[in-house]
């Protein structure tokens, strides 16, 4: 499949904004590079997307929000793309069933590529006539939500890939370890005091930042201590060989639960073989790392692992204060925090202001980054956002003591 990607590959090198929407989309495609064409259209649950939806999904969000808006005369693709790939703006009009993305056997692979180079020309003489301020800041946007997708399709491919019985490699490589912070591991009991008072955090500068970050704002928070370093896979399986997965009283209600439903014992991906765990990384099966910081923990198995160390997860107030202290990045890191709107929070007009306030309700609070963030995608102020029960994300564990 890596011809169809290759067909977008051979842009000029460009600078300022059209450089970086060129090197962006560019990215998109070198991700989906070693995919065969068979697995850009699986969808094994509803919160993978197949890989070609997020190629036409990113398109779809520069022709409805850029060119249709901004450029006259301009003619769309394909008028189904509307309804084939917008995601979740009521708005801009009805739309596929996510849980039926994966039923899409048309458009094709190639017909989602060509969309794409479509798009991308369009594009290109868009910036050749001149983009306004305001325009720019539309088109920044769609950069940064490209990125989102970015790290999603890891994501998805991973998921897709490790549930397959025969648990093929995207490549040789993978991701999980390529992450100078990832191998910089140290131990939970190394902690950084932080003493009580008020401090500010949100986003302050001039750069890029999504509306949820937006409304810095003052909190008071008690005295406590972060550690210093992620929580590693060998210290999550003392969790497990302790019977973690066999005592409620450390999980939540909802929780535990979830562990009966499910038949938890490990985090995704993790399998006992013959005595020994092995997990499913990009690269393959391989037999898991101790050193290295636990993956696709959810909510659920952060808060019970913390109650099982005597501590807690941080809230979001805590991980940004402290950040400047620490190494993240390598995990998303769950928190204490409820996903809730800042101080003087307002959503955008139109279609472009459901983005994120919609969502501000049933989710918790992820912060820093992990090895399938694109690169410049990160501040210590971004605001990530899952559900209780969702593993597949790059999530990780940090505690809090106080």
């Amino acid at each position: 499949m890596s011809t169809l990607a290759m067909q977008t590959m051979a842009q000029p090198v460009q600078t300022g904004l059209a450089g970086r929407y060129a090197s962006v989309r560019q990215l998109t495609e070198e991700i989906c590079r070693p995919l065969e064409v068979e697995d850009y259209v699986v969808q094994p649950i509803a919160d993978v997307s197949p890989p070609k939806w997020h190629l036409g999904h990113s398109s779809w969000f520069f022709e409805t929000f850029v060119l249709k808006p901004y450029v006259q005369g301009y003619q769309v693709y394909d008028d189904q793309f509307d309804f084939v790939f917008n995601s979740y703006y009521e708005g801009v009009g009805a739309r596929v069933i996510r849980t039926d993305r994966g039923n899409l056997s048309r458009p094709t692979v190639s017909q989602i590529y060509a969309y794409r180079q479509y798009v991308d020309a369009a594009m290109q003489h868009l910036f050749e006539c001149g983009v306004s301020a305001e325009l720019e800041e539309v088109i920044v946007l769609g950069l940064n939500h490209e990125q989102q997708h970015q790290e999603l399709l890891y994501s998805d491919i991973k998921y897709i890939l490790g549930h397959n019985p025969l648990f093929p490699a995207y490549d040789d490589k993978g991701i999980e370890g390529n992450s100078a912070s990832v191998m910089k591991v140290l131990p939970v009991d190394e902690m950084i005091a932080v003493e009580a008072g008020v401090y500010e955090i949100g986003f302050n500068g001039t750069g890029f930042s999504f509306d949820n970050e937006l409304g810095r704002h003052k909190v008071y928070l008690q005295s406590y201590q972060i550690s210093s370093g992620l929580i590693t896979n060998g210290e999550y399986l003392e969790f497990i060989e302790a019977g973690g997965y066999e005592q409620f009283q450390y999980w939540h209600s909802e929780g535990w639960a979830w562990v009966k439903e499910k038949e938890a014992r490990a985090p995704l991906y993790w399998h006992e073989i013959d005595g020994k765990w092995f997990v499913y990384e990009l690269k393959g099966l391989v037999e898991v790392d101790l050193p290295q910081p636990v993956c696709h923990v959810n909510y659920f198995e952060a808060a019970a692992f913390a109650a099982w160390k005597g501590m807690r997860l941080p809230t979001e107030a805590e991980w940004e204060v402290a950040s400047s202290q620490f190494n993240w990045g390598a995990r998303w890191e769950w928190t204490e925090s409820a996903y809730l709107p800042y101080p003087g929070f307002s959503k955008a007009e139109g279609a472009i202001g459901e983005y994120n306030g919609k969502f501000m309700i049933n989710q918790m609070v992820l912060r820093g980054a992990s090895v399938a963030t694109s690169p410049e995608h990160s501040r210590n102020t971004y605001r990530n956002f899952f559900s209780t029960a969702a593993q597949w994300q790059f999530t990780g564990i940090r505690l809090v003591r106080g």
